[in-house]
């Protein structure tokens, strides 16, 4: 009873569980979920507390230290102690054989050991510090790259559905013209091959858009992976491409883009800059005396019976106290080698720092140029729609009148299919240039 008590509970907590997941998401709530739930924040933020561990296990060496022993010792057989015959009346030249001691004994002791001076000790409570800074920035350095990849992903599900409309539309045209040829064809106003034209087209556009579709599918899985969702359970991502890409929302004006103290990868080189600073003072801090102190105290029992959980066994204490000072004399130029090496460590974070800051310099105009001018492909894209959108219907009109051939038809047809990819693919390319840009500035516009 009480087994399938448990299996019915256990089955209630994962349907439970599983009732926690939501349904639909949109993109801001995607982005909200994956930061919770993806696999590689959650393995960042395990790093952010195995440094905290860290660090309390380098505060703790400055703390009291506190051990216990017991030893328990059983002679299977008593060493004997030779001591000159002449002492107990005996030959002189001779000795006696003697047994000192009982046949088992148990000692205990406890000793509590204080740091009282490390020069590196204070180095390596300060060096935590900065380990623990740096895990932080690659906490954030991972949020920032799995936002990042859930905002391109996501609406690169939402761009393939506004290009399986696009198709679907085509194909819904083709097929309209298709029948409308094929009866102008028995009728004999039109030729064999202005159908296999239209034919030809529509089994292209019909061929493109079942790629769409299962192009599209794979790519709600892809999100699901990197939110953290289960790719078994279905999801509705929620938002249309319309909320997310507003012209007013993405074409506003740029904040100051010279202000690149934020970036990420900086604030992860400054950090090892202060790192290896700090590792150098270490090095030096080596030279320095050693200063610890403890308090020992420790009692022994004797016994030629097991009788040391008895109420009259006899222990016999001792304690003492004491202090140990060690003093660096000459270690044959080693330490002065070490340091040396640690300085030029931290002369290459110097340089690598300065290298980072210059290359991010270099990495932020370049995005933002990207961004700009996606920005202006965009809108000519958007015209070269309109135009093609155009072309296109006239002509269609233009071949039903008889006035142009199935050639220019399907030439103003697939013009009309180009601008579309076109159109889509600006699109894509102005979201991924702004998240990148974003990306860089640690910011959000």
């Amino acid at each position: 009873m009480k087994i399938k008590f448990l299996i019915i509970f256990s089955l209630f907590l994962a349907n439970a569980k599983g009732q926690n997941l939501p349904e639909s998401l949109s993109l801001s709530e995607a982005i909200e979920f994956g930061l919770s739930n993806n696999r590689s924040i959650i393995n960042a933020d395990r790093e952010i507390l195995k440094a905290k561990k860290e660090r309390w296990k380098t505060i703790a060496i400055g703390l009291p230290q506190i051990s216990s022993e017991i030893n328990y010792q059983n002679f299977l057989e008593m060493p004997v102690s030779l001591v000159p015959a002449e002492f107990f009346g005996g030959q002189m030249g001779t000795f006696s054989e003697l047994i000192f001691g009982t046949e088992q004994n148990m000692i205990g002791s406890v000793k509590m050991e204080q740091l009282l001076f490390d020069g590196s000790y204070l180095v390596g409570l300060e060096a935590s510090r900065i380990y623990l800074k740096v895990s932080e920035n690659l906490f954030e350095k991972t949020n920032l790259e799995v936002k990042k990849l859930i905002t391109t992903t996501y609406t690169n599900v939402l761009i393939a559905q506004f290009n399986i409309s696009f198709l679907e539309k085509n194909k819904k045209t083709l097929e309209v013209n298709l029948k409308e040829i094929r009866e102008l064809f028995k009728n004999g106003f039109e030729e064999e091959e202005s159908v296999e034209q239209m034919q030809l087209s529509l089994s292209q556009v019909s061929s493109n858009l079942k790629y769409a579709q299962n192009l599209m599918k794979i790519t709600e899985e892809m999100v699901k992976f990197v939110i953290g969702y289960p790719t078994e359970k279905p999801l509705l991502l929620r938002s249309n491409l319309e909320d997310i890409f507003n012209e007013g929302l993405y074409f506003k004006t740029i904040p100051e883009i010279t202000n690149i103290s934020n970036n990420v990868d900086i604030k992860i080189a400054d950090n090892n800059v202060k790192s290896e600073a700090l590792q150098f003072k270490y090095e030096k801090s080596k030279s320095l005396p050693k200063l610890s102190g403890f308090i020992n105290q420790t009692y022994t029992g004797n016994s030629n019976e097991f009788t040391f959980v008895d109420r009259d066994q006899k222990w016999y204490g001792s304690s003492l106290v004491g202090f140990n000072l060690k003093i660096p004399l000459f270690s044959s130029l080693g330490r002065s080698a070490i340091s040396q090496k640690a300085k030029i460590s931290l002369d290459q974070a110097i340089t690598e720092l300065k290298e980072t800051q210059e290359r991010i310099r270099i990495e932020v105009n370049a995005a933002y140029n990207d961004y700009d001018l996606a920005v202006d492909n965009y809108f000519t894209e958007k015209e070269n729609l309109r135009l093609a959108e155009r072309i296109e219907k006239k002509n269609q009109i233009k071949f039903f009148e008889g006035v142009v051939q199935s050639f220019e038809l399907r030439m103003s047809q697939m013009q009309l299919y180009n601008a579309q990819n076109n159109f889509v693919t600006a699109i894509h390319s102005v979201i991924n240039k702004k998240t990148q840009l974003e990306t860089l500035l640690n910011s959000t516009f």
